[in-house]
């Protein structure tokens, strides 16, 4: 846990391009859950594929969890908020994810993993993130990092609390850096009536996902279940988010665009059809993981 300061500024904040809701589906054994960033955006939030939140107190929505189920060609970051999630793969790894804790992977070549809760009654919330891989990098070996919540690096910036998954806030390390799409992940708790600022680089993507009370950024007003993209504008040295007359919560996510083709089917992330037709070939043959 670190106190820091505002020790960068932001002199010229991004705007809001668009504010997007989630749509309602499911996924796994019929996990009901909400995906904001959809395969539409997927150019436009480049190097990010896909976010998904799940929040519930109804076991029916999740109980049945993510049965085994194969990826390759990206990365993915879970981030429970309440709940109990254990989580095995091909490669022999276990572990359970509990409140405020990060499950880092990396699919690379191939993995087999199964995600399933731990727990029949009480709330069942978080957030899984794809992260793509440069092409250079999508036939890497898998890899896997649990990290309990104790282990999030926090800032805290004039009473803001800032949990720092990946990149770098304030002078706070987070607890993952990848080079190539140089990620950060933000959980941001602001009280009532609070103000941030966050520096990010002029040529990333980004954008804020408010789950608990509604935020302003540049004018336009984010509420609750929304995300806000951020503009491009030429220019531009960060963010500035103010939250309302309640207590808010929210993801700032941001990250080097690979600029590569996307080509997917499913739980395959690769540059070419023919990549993502020797991917389900592997796996249909055992050769995935």
């Amino acid at each position: 846990m670190t106190t820091a300061t505002l020790d960068t500024t932001v002199t010229t904040p991004r705007t809001v391009e668009r504010v997007v809701a989630g749509q309602a589906t499911s996924d796994g054994a019929g996990v009901k859950l909400t995906r904001v960033l959809t395969n539409p955006l997927q150019r436009r939030l480049d190097p990010f594929l896909m976010l998904d939140a799940f929040g519930t107190d109804n076991p029916d929505d999740y109980i049945a969890g993510f049965p085994s189920h194969p990826h390759r060609g990206f990365e993915t970051v879970t981030y429970m908020i309440a709940g109990r999630m254990r989580h095995r793969d091909s490669a022999g790894n276990e572990g359970l994810l509990t409140n405020g804790g990060v499950q880092w992977m990396t699919a690379g070549r191939g993995v087999i993993h199964s995600e399933l809760p731990e727990q029949e009654e009480g709330s069942m919330e978080g957030f899984q993130l794809w992260l793509n891989l440069p092409a250079k990098d999508k036939m890497i070996p898998a890899w896997y990092r649990d990290i309990p919540t104790g282990d999030i690096p926090e800032a805290h910036v004039d009473g803001v609390t800032v949990r720092v998954i990946a990149g770098e806030s304030h002078g706070v390390r987070g607890a993952v850096q990848r080079e190539a799409t140089a990620p950060l992940y933000l959980d941001i708790h602001l009280p009532a009536g609070a103000g941030f600022e966050q520096t990010l680089p002029e040529g990333h993507n980004a954008f804020v996902y408010v789950y608990r009370g509604g935020l302003t950024i540049g004018g336009t007003a984010v509420p609750v279940q929304r995300m806000a993209i951020l503009a491009n504008t030429p220019g531009t040295d960060g963010v500035v988010l103010a939250s309302g007359d309640a207590p808010t919560r929210a993801l700032l996510i941001a990250g080097r665009p690979l600029n590569e083709p996307i080509a997917q089917y499913g739980p395959f992330v690769m540059n070419t059809q023919a990549e993502l037709r020797q991917a389900v070939e592997d796996f249909q043959n055992g050769r995935l993981a």
